[in-house]
């Protein structure tokens, strides 16, 4: 596990997958992800089978909170494309759990992820894909030390609209003169 000051990112297990298919079917979640489409229970638990498969370091991981003695679950995070040659990964995030938005528990997440990235799979860079319209999200970003690399013009298009895609990214050099926050 890996652990901040308010903030746990744990391996997803088999439990998880009914919040999962909540917060997947939840329109003011799925409004800032790539996801658009309605999932089933059927379909979450094909996902969670096929992550054994995966590389360990492109599994998800849970985010959990401390809720007195307790930890609660309330999202999750992980890496993908990886590239070992240039060492640097995307992350992903999702708080699902609408009553822990706006608390910086995405800032801190996202801080943990770096510090793991940079200390644990010795990467050079990562970054992030970010709808311009998801304000939150950029600003969470902006506040654990990504700044904007480039932007894709009208990448998405939701709800009769398109929108911007941003790209947003840190350097390990950033990283480590900001003092490794998280």
């Amino acid at each position: 596990m890996i652990f901040g000051k308010r903030v746990r990112l744990r391996a997803v297990t088999r439990e998880d997958i009914p919040r999962f298919v909540e917060w997947l079917n939840d329109p003011e979640v799925i409004e800032g992800l790539v996801i658009y489409l309605p999932f089933s229970m059927e379909d979450e638990t094909r996902w969670f089978d096929g992550l054994a498969s995966r590389p360990p370091e492109e599994r998800p991981l849970a985010i959990d909170i401390r809720a007195g003695e307790d930890w609660t679950h309330i999202g999750s995070c992980g890496f993908h494309e990886f590239n070992w040659r240039h060492r640097s990964a995307e992350i992903g995030i999702a708080i699902g759990n609408k009553e822990f938005w706006n608390q910086g528990f995405g800032t801190e997440t996202v801080r943990l992820m770096l510090r793991h990235g940079f200390d644990t799979f010795n990467l050079n860079r990562v970054f992030l894909r970010v709808y311009e319209m998801n304000r939150r999200a950029v600003r969470s970003y902006e506040k654990a030390g990504l700044t904007l690399e480039g932007r894709l013009r009208q990448a998405r298009y939701h709800n009769g609209k398109y929108y911007d895609e941003l790209i947003m990214g840190i350097l390990r050099s950033e990283w480590d003169a900001a003092g490794k926050e998280d």
